[in-house]
Parts: C-alpha cells; sequence; structure tokens
C-alpha cells in the first residue's frame, strides 16, 4: 500500500523546524547575501537575500532552502529528487504568474533554490488579516488569472504539468495585485493512466488524489476549493471532508452573484467528469458569469503605478527631423522608418547606426514593404516609391491624384496600395505601370489584405464602404458601415476582421461578406486588428485595447491606457505590444492582459511596433524611433 502523504499543515509557522535556520548577513556560495527569513514549511525555509552579482542596485531574490535530516538514506534520496524536480520543473516554465528560476546549488549538505524574489502576501495571510468578506469582483479577477496560469502548466510540452497543490498560501499576490503561483516542489509531470503517491493537502484536494489518481481535473477541484475559501472565509482544512456540496458559497456569503456560485460549484464536483474538463473552460465560464452580473466593468483595473526604468531603457534611439507617425519595416538587419521630415531612413537594428536617407517631398506615413532588394511605400507627394534596399536609390515611382497614406501590400508581381484619390492601385511589380485601378469612391486608407488562396483583395473606404474585390478589380462584393473605416483587415480561417469609426468591431465571412458577429466598442476604431491563436487584439478611441475571442466575439479581458490607441498591437513570442496618444509604450502579457512594463516617450504614438531579433521598434511624434527590448 502507498503511503498517504496528505498533509495537514496549515500553519507554516507551527511546523517543526527540522534543521538550524540560516542568520541574517551569512553569504552563500560567494553570491547570496541572507537578509531575513519569509518562509518556514515542514523541510524548506525561504529568505530574503540579495544578489551581489549586482554591486550597484539592490537585486533581491528569495532563496529556499531544503532541510534533509531523514535517517533513512532511501528516504533521504527522494526528498533531494523531489527538490530537484522542483528546479527541473521551474527551469522550463516561462509565465507571468511563475516565479523565474535563477540558481541551483548544493552547500554543506543543503539543497538551494534561487528564485525570482515576489513582494507581497499570500492569500492565506489576505485572508486572515480581512475582518469581511473579500470582494467578489477581486475573487474573480484573481480567479481568472489563476485559470490562465493553470491552462498554461496543463498546456506546458512535451508534458503537462499538474500543480497538485493549489491552495490560498501557495497563491502571492504581488505589489501590483496580480497572482503569484507559488511551491511547485509537488508539481508533476503527468501521463495519462499514471498513478502515484497520495499527495496534496486536506481539504483543499479532490477524492481521485486519496487514491493517488492526479489528473489536471484535480486542480480545477482544487482551485474551486481556493475559490469558495476565498468567498466565504470557511477553511476547508477545517471541515469535513468534501463538505461543499452541503454548503454552497451563497450560503455563507450572500452577497456573492449566483453565477459565480455556480462556476465554483461545478468546479468542485465529486466526480472528475462532472468538473469543467479545462482552465480555459473554467476561465470562459468565469468571464461570462463576471459580464452577465456586471462584474466584468468592475473587475480590478491594471495599475499604472511607475515602473522600474531601468527595465524598459531603450537599446538606442535615432532622432528624425519631423514626427513618426507611421510604422517601420525591418528586413536583413536593416530597420525603415518614414517621417513627417519627409524622408525613409534606413538603420541599422543593431545600434540604430545611420545607413542611408530617401526624399520624397511629403510626409510618409506608409508603412514600407520590402521586396527582392526593393523597398516600397507611399507618400503624401501623391507618389508609390521603389527604392534600392542597399543605397536606397529610386528604382521608379508611380503617381496617383491624392496622398498615399495606404501602406502597400506586395503579391503575384504587383504592388496594390489604396489612396486619398479615391482608388485602389494595383501597380506592376517590375515596370511601375498600372495594371488596373478600381474605383472605391472615397479615399483608401486601408492596407489592402490580398489573399492569393481566395484570389481575393479586402479593404475599406473612409465614407464606410468595404470591399472584396478579384485579382482583375472587380468587386465580389461590398459592405457598408455607417462610419469611416480606417482600419486594415486581416483574413484567416474564411472570416476578415476589420474595425469601423461607428464604434464597431466587424467579423465577415471572406466569401460572401455575411456578418459572423459584431463587437461593440465603446467609442471609434482606426486601428488594425491583429490575431494569434483565437485571441484577436483590436485598439480604440476609449484608449482601451481589447482582446476578443475569433470564434465567440466574447471579451476575454481589457487593457486601460490614458489616452486614445489609434495604432495596431503587436504580437510577439507571449506578450502583446501596442502605443497610445499617451504618449506610452506597452507591454502586456497577451493571454491575460497583465501589464509587464510601459516605456514613456514625450509624443503621442500612433504606428504600429515591430519585431525583430527580440527588440521592438516603433516610433513617436517626438521625432525618435525607439529601439527597446522585448
Amino acid at each position: 500500500m502507498e503511503t498517504h502523504r496528505i498533509t495537514q499543515n496549515f500553519d507554516p509557522k507551527s511546523n517543526r523546524s527540522t534543521g538550524p535556520l540560516l542568520r541574517s548577513g551569512i553569504t552563500l556560495v560567494n553570491r547570496y547575501l541572507i537578509h531575513d527569513q519569509i518562509g518556514l514549511g515542514g523541510m524548506s525555509a525561504v529568505y530574503k537575500a540579495r544578489d551581489l552579482h549586482f554591486p550597484n542596485v539592490v537585486k533581491w531574490v528569495a532563496v529556499k532552502e531544503m532541510f534533509n535530516q531523514a535517517r533513512d538514506p532511501l528516504v533521504r534520496k527522494n526528498i533531494v529528487r523531489n527538490f530537484e524536480r522542483e528546479a527541473n520543473i521551474l527551469a522550463t516554465l516561462n509565465h507571468p504568474s511563475i516565479p523565474r528560476i535563477f540558481d541551483y546549488f548544493t552547500q554543506d549538505n543543503r539543497s538551494y533554490l534561487v528564485l525570482e524574489y515576489i513582494d507581497g502576501k499570500d492569500l492565506e495571510a489576505i485572508i486572515a488579516d480581512t475582518d469581511d468578506f473579500l470582494p467578489e469582483q477581486q475573487v474573480v479577477a484573481w480567479a481568472i488569472e489563476l485559470c490562465d496560469v493553470l491552462t498554461y502548466l496543463h498546456k506546458h510540452e512535451p508534458e503537462q504539468i499538474i500543480f497538485r497543490d493549489m491552495k490560498p498560501s501557495n497563491v502571492m499576490i504581488n505589489q501590483h495585485n496580480h497572482v503569484m503561483l507559488v511551491d511547485f516542489g509537488i508539481a508533476k509531470h503527468f501521463q495519462i493512466g499514471q498513478k502515484g503517491t497520495m499527495i496534496g493537502t486536506e481539504g483543499y484536494a479532490p477524492p481521485e488524489q486519496y487514491r493517488g489518481e492526479a489528473s489536471h481535473l484535480a486542480d480545477i477541484y482544487a482551485l474551486g476549493a481556493t475559490l469558495h475559501h476565498l468567498l466565504t472565509g470557511k477553511d476547508p482544512r477545517l471541515e469535513t471532508p468534501f463538505y461543499f456540496t452541503d454548503v454552497p458559497v451563497r450560503k455563507v456569503n450572500p452577497l456573492v452573484n449566483a453565477e459565480i456560485e455556480a462556476v465554483i460549484s461545478k468546479a468542485l464536483q465529486y466526480k472528475p467528469e462532472d468538473r469543467y474538463q479545462s482552465a480555459e473552460e473554467m476561465r470562459e465560464a468565469l468571464v461570462l458569469a463576471a459580464k452577465r452580473t456586471g462584474i466584468l466593468s468592475r473587475l480590478p483595473a491594471v495599475p499604472m503605478t511607475p515602473l522600474d526604468q531601468s527595465d524598459v531603457e531603450p537599446i538606442w534611439k535615432f532622432e528624425c527631423e519631423d514626427e513618426i507617425r507611421g510604422t517601420p519595416a525591418v528586413d536583413r538587419g536593416i530597420v525603415y522608418v518614414g517621417s513627417y521630415d519627409h524622408n525613409l531612413y534606413a538603420l541599422k537594428t543593431s545600434q540604430g547606426e545611420f545607413v542611408w536617407k530617401y526624399a520624397t517631398d511629403g510626409g510618409i506615413v506608409s508603412k514600407p514593404a520590402i521586396h527582392d532588394n526593393n523597398v516600397i511605400f507611399g507618400s503624401e507627394d501623391h507618389r508609390l516609391h521603389v527604392v534600392n534596399s542597399r543605397d536606397g536609390k529610386v528604382v521608379w515611382t508611380y503617381y496617383t491624384e491624392g496622398p498615399v497614406r495606404s501602406s502597400p501590400f506586395v503579391a503575384e508581381g504587383h504592388v496594390f496600395i489604396g489612396s486619398d484619390d479615391g482608388y485602389l492601385h494595383a501597380v506592376n511589380l517590375f515596370t511601375g505601370r498600372d495594371a488596373w485601378r478600381i474605383e472605391a469612391g472615397a479615399p483608401v486608407r486601408s492596407t489592402p489584405f490580398v489573399s492569393v488562396a481566395d484570389e481575393a483583395i479586402y479593404f475599406g473606404t473612409e465614407d464606410g464602404e468595404f470591399f472584396c474585390v478579384n485579382f482583375r478589380g472587380q468587386v465580389r462584393w461590398r459592405f457598408r458601415a455607417r462610419r469611416p473605416i480606417t482600419s486594415s483587415p486581416i483574413v484567416d480561417d474564411g472570416v476578415v476582421y476589420f474595425s469601423s469609426v461607428d464604434s464597431t468591431f466587424y467579423a465577415l465571412d471572406s466569401q460572401s461578406g455575411w456578418i459572423v458577429w459584431r463587437f461593440r466598442l465603446n467609442k471609434p476604431s482606426i486601428s488594425s486588428p491583429c490575431l494569434v491563436g483565437n485571441h484577436l487584439f483590436i485598439g480604440a478611441a476609449d484608449g482601451v485595447l481589447y482582446c476578443i475571442d475569433a470564434q465567440s466575439s466574447k471579451e476575454n479581458w481589457r487593457f486601460e491606457t490614458g489616452n486614445q490607441i489609434t495604432g495596431s498591437p503587436l504580437t510577439y513570442k507571449d506578450s502583446v505590444y501596442f502605443g497610445s496618444i499617451d504618449q506610452n509604450i506597452y507591454c502586456l502579457e497577451y493571454q491575460t492582459g497583465r501589464l509587464r512594463w510601459r516605456y514613456k516617450t514625450q509624443g503621442p504614438i500612433t504606428g504600429t511596433p515591430v519585431a525583430y531579433e527580440d527588440k521592438i521598434f516603433i516610433g513617436s511624434l517626438d521625432h525618435i524611433l525607439y529601439a527597446l527590448p522585448a
């Protein structure tokens, strides 16, 4: 029979120390100066320490020390193996709600982990310090973030990770009011059909975990138990096992909405198959319940407190002679950007060294396209310009009858671009001659999207008309919004997405133009959408960046800035980047909308960032192109 290891130590201070603690002032491996003890468990202690490898700044870390005074050699070996497993698991994880691991070492027969220091309190301490019930909207906000981090663990590659010990004391709330999941000591890579030791925390662990059967559904049950504890104040370790069915949340705290109670009750079902089958499904249920009850609009805003600017210092800056309103482009180590000083600049991405500039007779807001050693862009001098990417010499120019504020799309040997003359132009890429043009009836500032597979071109106009035309310039269908469409469309899986100044975000069937869904924004939008996975990102004049589910049109999250968002967001790795008229460049964790950093420029930002080799390039109306670390 396997050993019963369901722990009952809910007060760390009551645990017996199995060895002497480190004193303040001790230095480990000539690097980590112990400051004070911040946590104590049955087999480990956690200390706040200073990393002396950074002598000019104070960098705090958390040092976790493992006690190992077991007499049985097999037990000692197992304890060490578990501690090493925690180090190995943490080393593979990269999520904003999981502390980063910096180091792992052994000294004086003790093992140590060096982790990111979290300045905050755990949920158990927050419950203890709260005289009344915690606010429902705050608990829901934390719950959504916990669902996000569990989704990350459960989808971890190459092997799924089961946390196995979700409880308030293992959830820290940092200084920005966001969750951090700590103590991966019993987390485990999971394989289907695998049984293990009975492990977890009594009261939070589901029935099957007592039988040594812990799938990802055990984490969902434990999260439900944690939320029940947060909203009722009733500690499940002091109650009869699995008492939640007899004591639903609203029986203790009638202030909680019935919809939120229903979500928690489903997570706490006795049988695993009756629970939510994924943390992602539970998150969607929480968001939907919050939306129906009005909690969503009251969820705590992302904090806008000043951040440590040393974390977001530009790698380099390049100053033009006038505003940068448009979007740069990058190719083979060179970044190209236009300015209202009438010049297109070519700079090295490494340090921002000047390579060449090309002068036009008007401001440049068009994002360049790079094709076959040529840089292609429009200008307010009414022309489409093509210059050599190596030396900036003109190859050819094409004249329209109005300013060209659209950006080019290159496909099938042609350049497709809109103009304020009311036409979409198709220009032969090699000769610079007009292949055809289609009259749109109003300025075309939307950048066309070309689908080669469908032989279709999609674009909007300033009178609210949206077109789908074929490669011969013949209209397949058109759709009318109530206000201008400056937003540039994207097409994915048979759906075309764009926003309008009529305060609506549209999803249309790409073949017919029929509405798939509409999402109502609070204010007009000229921002172009960005899509990653099932997440759609769009900005609006209300200063909000919205994250919307592409299939259901449900709002996943929103992030509020201090002014309009006219540029478009960019996703790179696990972050979304964008600028705002409030002069800030923002970096958010794209799944949760959590602020990672922001950088303050000296002017509004109207363009879109681009990424290249872990650098983010974006211009500002303060005349400067910034290169920031991704």
